[in-house]
């Protein structure tokens, strides 16, 4: 499938308008030192509306388009986003296992496109990452997953604990992959519905995020690094998953 170009709107009523209507954006990029009431109200929409905003120095936005920009530039959302109940029904509609993952923090939109194209492969239903603080779903992500972030199902929420409350009160077992424990993943039943909850490249899983986990289990190492880069371990975990359901 063809990705998606990179797309942007600019200017402070084009970006409102937008807002306004539905339309979706990845982050809205904002001029340091903006004010005035258009300013309030658009600050207003993004906060009800769960679109991230950034503050940055005037130059930023000066190379990143040609134009009045207003102060304003707002990246339109490469993908059509789902919401957690949403995800969540879709998933238990088409399989008796199905499979999530929930990304705590990973930050590199390559390592994100890899995850989901894994996910693809592996017959997952579905990716959950946090509006502020993850890898922006952009053009660079799309192609990485080979378009699999075309194909399944994405939400972005705005808390990822309540996502995961969520996602434990529909019945799924949260499965936390972190190096800190001695249990390991082939010790844990990966069967029925599962979210696997992969942390950040360089911190892990969140404190909060590991309070929630069902399980907590760990990919075997014998060298002498300790730890795989998040996408080939997620893969790692999810094809154990795969293995564990072939026998059901």
């Amino acid at each position: 499938m063809e990705e998606k170009k990179s797309q942007y709107l600019f200017g402070m009523h084009p970006v409102l308008e937008a807002v306004k209507a539905g339309k979706k954006f990845d982050k809205v990029m904002l001029k340091q030192g903006l004010e005035g009431p258009q300013f309030r109200e658009l600050m207003e929409l993004l906060k009800a509306n769960d679109i991230p905003s950034q503050f940055v120095p005037v130059e930023r936005l000066n190379r990143a388009v040609r134009g009045s920009h207003q102060g304003v530039i707002a990246y339109i959302s490469q993908i059509d986003y789902v919401d957690i109940e949403e995800i969540v029904n879709n998933a238990l509609a088409k399989s008796q296992h199905p499979l999530l993952v929930i990304l705590d923090g990973v930050s590199d939109v390559r390592n994100l496109g890899a995850i989901a194209r894994s996910l693809e492969c592996a017959g997952g239903q579905g990716i959950i990452v946090p509006a502020k603080g993850g890898a922006a779903i952009n053009a660079e992500a799309v192609k990485a997953s080979a378009g699999a972030l075309m194909r399944i199902d994405t939400c972005k929420v705005p808390n990822l604990r309540l996502a995961a409350y969520f996602l434990k009160q529909s019945g799924f077992k949260l499965v936390a992959a972190t190096e800190k424990v001695d249990k390991l993943i082939y010790d844990v039943d990966l069967t029925g519905p599962v979210a696997i909850v992969m942390g950040s490249e360089g911190d892990g899983i969140s404190k909060a995020m590991l309070e929630l986990a069902d399980e907590k289990a760990a990919i075997p190492m014998s060298g002498e690094i300790t730890s795989l880069n998040v996408s080939v371990a997620s893969a790692v975990l999810m094809y154990e998953a795969v293995r564990q359901r072939l026998g059901k």
